[in-house]
C-alpha cells in the first residue's frame, strides 16, 4: 500500500513543497519517507509503538529499560559496536522512550542510510538481553531515576501529581518506573517486553532529508522486508473516567523554593479534521505562556511581581488522554496560595472577557511560528511524522495543521477555557521546601552523567 502527496509548507525554510511518501511493506512494517534537498543528510528513525503506557503493574519502566538494552549487543553486532560502527561513519545516534513509544535514531550522510537500516533491522530481530549486562544496565536507569527524578524537586512533584490526577491510565506511572519496579526487575522482563513489542508490524520508519523515496523504500524492503510479522497482544481499552472533584496534594522535599503544579483534565486531537478543541488550547496555552507578552508572565512576574515564572503548555498529540497544565515558583516572600489565587485571577478574566481579535492575531503567529522553525530541522520533521502516526494519526494531520491553527477563532478560545479550566477536572500539587541539608554522596555509576 503506498501513498504520495504533498505538503505545502510555505513559511518552511528553502523548500516550498515537500514530498512526502507513505508506504507499508508486506510485513506490516510502515515506511514514510519525507524529502527535503537542501543538504546531503538525512535523519532515520525507528518508532516502535511500545511506551510506558502499555507496561504491566510491578514492571514500570521496562519499556526504557529494554531502550538501554537495545545498544548492548546482538546475535551479530557485539555489545558497544552498534555505537561505534555508526560514530566510525560520521553520524550520531541515540534513543528516547514516551509515554506512547519509544523510537531510535541516526542522523548521518545521506549515503550510510544503508548501514543505518541495516543495523536497525538486525537489532529488531536478533536482540541478545544478557543477565550479566541487564544487571549493570538496570544500575544505570535506578542512577538516571535518582539524579533526574528524585533529586528534582520539580519532578517529583510531576510524577506524584500525576499519579494523583489519573486514576486508571497508565500515564498515572513514570516512564522511567517506579524504583520498587526497577530493583525487582530481571532480564527476563526485558525479553519479554522486546518478544512482545519488536516486530516489524508495530513499527514505524521515518527517513527525512536529501534522499529519493524509491530509494529508501527499496532499502526498507532489503533490510527490513524478510522479518516476519508477529501477532501483536490485543490492547485493551484504558479509559480514565470522569474526574468527579478537585484534587489536591502536598509534596515535601528538599528544594529552595516552594512550587505550584495545576493540571485540568482535557481532550487530544482524535479526528483531525473535525476536532477543534484541541487547536484552541493550543492557542489558549499560547496565550497564557510562550514569551514576555503572554499573560501569565506579564501579570504575575511583571506586574504583580508574584512569581519568579510562570508557564502554561498542552499537547495535542498523545494516544492517552490529555492534561492542559500550569506551573509557577513563587517570588521570595510570596505564598504559594496568593500565587494559586492571583492564576486562578487571570483564568477567570479570560473566561469572563475572553481575548481580543489582535491578541489572538499575536498569539496565532508566534505559536504557528515555532510550529513552522521546529519542522525546518530535518530531525523534528521525522520527530513530528513519527509522533503523529504512533498515536494514530495520518501525516494529513501534521500537513494540516498550520491551517487549522490559522482557523481558531476568539469564541473557541473562550469556550476552552470555560469548558475544560473547571475546578473538578483540576488536579493541584504544592512543593512544600524541605532543609537542603547535605545528602552522603552516592557511588557513581559508569555510564550516567553527573550533575557536578
Amino acid at each position: 500500500m503506498r501513498k504520495l502527496w504533498t505538503i505545502g509548507l510555505a513559511l518552511l525554510a528553502g523548500s516550498a513543497q515537500a514530498a512526502l511518501t507513505d508506504v507499508t511493506l508486506g510485513n506490516g512494517m510502515r515506511v514514510i519517507v519525507h524529502e527535503d534537498h537542501r543538504a546531503p543528510v538525512m535523519v532515520s528513525q525507528v518508532w516502535y509503538r511500545a511506551g510506558s503506557m502499555d507496561e504491566f503493574n510491578g514492571t514500570s519502566g521496562v519499556a526504557h529499560v529494554l531502550e538501554h538494552m537495545m545498544f548492548k549487543g546482538t546475535e551479530t553486532v557485539p555489545p558497544g559496536e552498534f555505537s561505534k560502527r555508526i560514530a566510525a561513519a560520521g553520524g550520531r545516534e541515540n534513543a528516547f522512550t514516551s509515554r506512547d513509544y519509544t523510537a531510535y535514531f541516526q542522523q548521518m550522510q545521506k549515503d550510510r542510510l544503508a548501514l543505518s537500516m541495516q543495523l536497525e533491522a538486525d537489532r529488531m530481530a536478533k536482540l541478545v538481553i544478557s543477565d550479566e549486562l541487564f544487571a549493570k544496565e538496570v544500575q544505570v536507569v535506578m542512577e538516571e531515576r535518582r539524579l533526574r527524578t528524585d533529586d528534582q524537586p520539580q519532578s517529583v512533584v510531576y510524577e506524584r501529581l500525576m499519579a494523583t490526577a489519573l486514576q486508571v491510565h497508565p500515564y498515572r506511572r513514570p516512564i522511567i518506573g517506579w524504583m520498587a519496579d526497577l530493583q525487582s526487575m530481571t532480564a527476563q522482563d526485558a525479553r519479554d517486553w522486546y518478544a512482545r513489542w519488536y516486530a516489524p508490524n508495530n513499527a514505524t520508519l521515518v527517513v527525512a532529508g536529501d534522499v529519493k523515496a524509491d530509494d529508501v523504500v527499496a532499502l526498507a524492503k532489503r533490510h527490513f522486508g524478510a522479518l516476519p510479522a508477529r501477532t501483536l497482544p490485543d490492547r485493551k481499552p484504558q479509559s480514565e473516567p470522569a474526574q468527579l472533584g478537585e484534587k489536591r496534594i502536598v509534596v515535601k522535599a528538599p528544594a529552595q523554593l516552594p512550587y505550584l503544579l495545576m493540571v485540568w483534565h482535557a481532550p487530544t486531537l482524535k479526528d483531525w479534521a473535525q476536532d477543534s478543541t484541541p487547536y484552541a488550547l493550543q492557542i489558549l496555552a499560547g496565550v497564557l505562556s510562550g514569551n514576555d507578552s503572554a499573560r501569565l508572565q506579564k501579570s504575575l512576574v511583571k506586574t504583580q511581581q508574584i512569581a519568579v515564572d510562570a508557564s502554561a503548555g498542552y499537547d495535542a498529540v498523545a494516544r492517552g488522554p490529555g492534561m492542559f497544565m500550569i506551573d509557577a515558583t513563587p517570588a521570595p516572600g510570596k505564598s504559594v496560595a496568593a500565587l494559586e489565587k492571583a492564576i486562578r485571577g487571570e483564568l477567570e478574566r479570560l473566561r469572563r472577557e475572553g481575548i481580543s481579535e489582535a491578541e489572538l492575531a499575536r498569539v496565532k503567529a508566534q505559536v504557528i511560528a515555532a510550529d513552522v522553525y521546529q519542522r525546518d530541522s530535518l530531525f523534528y520533521q521525522a520527530m513530528q511524522l513519527g509522533e503523529y502516526v504512533t498515536a494514530g494519526l495520518p501525516p494529513e494531520a501534521l500537513a494540516g495543521r498550520v491551517d487549522k491553527l490559522r482557523a481558531v477563532t476568539a469564541a473557541e478560545v473562550q469556550a476552552a477555557a470555560r469548558q475544560w479550566l473547571q475546578d473538578d477536572r483540576l488536579s493541584v500539587a504544592e512543593l512544600d521546601p524541605q532543609s537542603l541539608d547535605a545528602q552522603p554522596a552516592r557511588a557513581k555509576v559508569p555510564g550516567v552523567r553527573h550533575a557536578n
